[in-house]
């Protein structure tokens, strides 16, 4: 499960939900603060920590 950040077009608030990638993908996600569903997904940033393999 991945973290998504939406913005609500409604209330103007940024939010965040866990979900599965499938449940991201199908879209109807409302606002957790106004109901709306004229949300849209932000662009996060993430690192990943790799061991280095010499």
């Amino acid at each position: 499960m991945s973290q998504y950040t939406f913005h609500c077009d409604e209330c103007n608030k940024e939010f965040t939900l866990t979900l599965h990638i499938s449940e991201a993908e199908k879209g109807g996600i409302t606002c957790p603060h106004c109901g709306s569903k004229r949300v849209s997904q932000l662009v996060a940033a993430f690192s990943a920590v790799t061991e280095k393999k010499s």
